[in-house]
């Protein structure tokens, strides 16, 4: 029997990838193994649904056995990857082994655990899929205060989520200012004032020391010594890409799983994309680029190398008190940033000495320009 494309993991990426490759390839045995249980969602959703009163039931678009009839492919869930031996072209999961023809890797990141210390480390909730969100929403169920960590993207739509679905939410994070590897400051500002006026408390620049169980729920000691009541806890610090198991089988790995513009990691017949990738130096953990990648290798998978190409990708922020877009200038490119506007509505542009727009920050009303914008930015892959 053929040995199957294997495919690990079933988020946006492994699904989307399995997708583009049946429409070319009706045919080759296709597998598709997860950790989780197999349900298809939009992980972007994940931070929209206290808003929309959906629970993780109501984010799901399809159950594991529909996907496996969808894909004409196996679906294992629930199953874990131990090992990887590229030499065999095969991988190991506990003392089975499974053949492969070609693997992915599309397992994605995990999210970045600080130590707290105090007797409540159960009620720190980090939400990266939706068993995680699952957990959260039962946990959260007649429930009113939330501290939120990190003030990143995740952290600010996720508070803005909980305020929509009205709970009291705090904010924790050791920064000067929201989402600050991404916005300009005064579209950070514009941003922090729309999930004020919901209702959002911040305290930038300490970090959780202590949470502690107390009677009428949980106490959160920052390191000002500031004390903070509260029922659970949201963790939104970050995500790392997983790339145990790639180093381990000595595949090369820096951020994430290195690979070229074909999506191949160091080895042949193994590639990778989504959040655990590398892709030329870049590992963006947003839809846009990992839609583009999922197109290009089913094609390279199915007999004709495709290179993959990210024109701009702007990043589009669900904060809808304060509408959002950000383009970060690529890496390497320095420009001077010029800002317009006031309040709500900033205009936040990056050019370089020609004048060439590098990459822009625009909320509120000014979101609408992003269409003209986006024709002068320049591609981050060509």
């Amino acid at each position: 029997m053929n040995a199957p494309v294997v495919i690990v993991g079933t988020g946006l990426a492994g699904y989307n990838l399995a997708r583009e490759f049946r429409k070319l390839d009706g045919e080759t045995p296709l597998l598709l193994i997860t950790a989780d249980d197999g349900r298809s969602y939009s992980k972007p959703m994940l931070s929209t649904g206290f808003g929309k009163n959906k629970d993780a039931e109501g984010l799901s678009m399809a159950e594991p056995g529909a996907m496996a009839e969808q894909l004409k492919a196996q679906v294992r869930t629930h199953t874990r990857v131990s090992g990887i031996d590229p030499g065999h072209k095969r991988l190991w999961i506990g003392e089975e082994a499974v053949a492969y023809r070609d693997l992915i890797l599309a397992w994605g990141a995990e999210t970045v655990r600080v130590p707290v210390g105090g007797d409540a480390p159960e009620a720190i909730f980090p939400i990266n899929d939706l068993q995680d969100y699952g957990h959260f929403r039962a946990a959260a169920a007649g429930k009113q205060r939330v501290l939120v960590l990190g003030a990143g993207l995740i952290g600010c739509e996720f508070a803005n989520d909980l305020l929509l679905g009205g709970y009291a939410v705090d904010l924790v994070a050791p920064c000067e200012q929201v989402m600050p590897t991404l916005l300009h400051p005064a579209a950070a500002s514009a941003v922090q004032a729309g999930l004020e006026s919901l209702g959002a408390r911040f305290h930038l620049g300490p970090v959780l020391n202590r949470l502690q169980r107390m009677a009428s729920g949980l106490e959160a000691h920052l390191s000002d010594g500031q004390v903070i009541p509260c029922d659970l806890v949201v963790s939104a610090i970050g995500l790392r890409p997983r790339i145990d198991l790639a180093a381990a089988a000595g595949l090369l790995v820096n951020r994430g799983v290195v690979v070229d513009r074909q999506l191949q990691t160091s080895h042949a017949n193994i590639y990778a994309l989504g959040d655990c990738a590398e892709v030329d130096g870049l590992n963006l953990l947003y839809v846009m680029p990992l839609m583009n990648c999922a197109r290009a290798l089913a094609r390279t998978l199915t007999g004709a190398p495709t290179q993959v190409s990210y024109g701009a990708m702007p990043i589009t922020v669900k904060t809808p008190v304060c509408p959002l877009v950000v383009s970060p200038p690529p890496r390497g490119l320095e420009g001077r940033w010029t800002v317009e506007g006031q309040g709500a509505d900033i205009k936040a542009l990056c050019r370089d000495a020609e004048g060439r727009l590098l990459g822009y920050a625009l909320t509120g009303s000014a979101v609408m320009e992003k269409l003209a914008l986006n024709k002068e930015l320049p591609a981050l892959l060509a």
